[in-house]
């Protein structure tokens, strides 16, 4: 197999015998999720992290978040199970427990968690992707249910993360644009992120920059492929990826078109 994926309702099982980056880049629900076999970097504004084998972990909503899985040297696939927390799912949960965010939540956007009752609570999703029984209704709720209690019973610090149902606040775009511009997201991804609307954020991009917010982000990503393949030696192949772009060979004609060359005669000149 190449790629496999299985879902019951949030609660996803992916599966690939191939270095391959995950599709999406923006987290839009908080997601827990345990790798079963293979590697996944992790590569975000706070730097990369790596995750091996078994490991759990927990990423924040509203997160902008590279990920590259990798199949193990001994030929395992990279195999994963993940639940998202849904928003109308956790204020369900707040409403009916009682539970609300109490102060802003100062932790880390993604978190390592070592819990033996969570790894347990993995273990007892697996036998639903082994088998063609779908999981009912009533039951995904229990287990979504009981994922939200174990986080709070793992760190009740939790508690002011995920009953925070507040939207992003108004930030500095210009500081967040320059620091998130190698992340492919949507304008109305980054919209939401800076605490903007989608015609308020064009506005104060135009205001601010000079320029509308895709002619930009063009701009920036040619300009950053250019550094990694000339400064770093980086293939194209993997420049474009890092750079922003989503396709090889739209990245290979807007380079031709902005800098009057091929982004492969870079790499021609410093092979020789």
């Amino acid at each position: 197999m190449n790629n496999d994926q299985q879902l019951h309702f949030n609660i996803v099982y992916s599966c690939t015998d191939v270095q391959m980056r995950g599709r999406e880049q923006f987290v839009p629900e908080h997601t827990l999720s345990w790798l079963i076999t293979g590697e996944i970097e992790f590569h975000t504004n706070y730097g990369t992290l790596r995750a091996p084998a078994g490991s759990i972990g927990f990423v924040k909503r509203n997160e902008l978040v590279k990920a590259l899985k990798i199949p193990s040297p001994q030929g395992h696939p990279c195999q994963s199970i993940s639940i998202q927390l849904e928003q109308p799912t956790l204020q369900r949960y707040s409403s009916e427990h009682n539970r609300k965010a109490r102060t802003p939540y100062q932790g880390a956007a993604i978190l390592q968690v070592s819990d033996k009752f969570i790894r347990g609570y993995f273990d007892s999703l697996l036998p639903y992707f082994d088998s063609q029984q779908q999981m009912t209704k009533a039951l995904f709720r229990l287990k979504t249910d009981e994922a939200i209690e174990l986080l709070l019973q793992y760190d009740p610090t939790l508690e002011d993360l995920l009953f925070d149902f507040s939207e992003p606040h108004k930030i500095d775009l210009e500081a967040y644009m320059n620091q998130h511009f190698k992340f492919n997201v949507s304008l109305k991804q980054f919209a939401k992120l800076t605490g903007r609307s989608l015609a308020t954020f064009k506005r104060d991009f135009q205001k601010i920059f000079g320029t509308a917010p895709q002619r930009w982000l063009l701009t920036k990503r040619l300009q950053e492929a250019h550094f990694l393949i000339a400064e770093r030696r980086q293939k194209p192949s993997d420049a474009y990826v890092e750079a922003g772009f989503e396709n090889l060979s739209h990245f290979s004609f807007s380079f031709k078109q902005f800098f009057g060359y091929n982004p492969s005669s870079i790499s021609h000149r410093y092979a020789k």
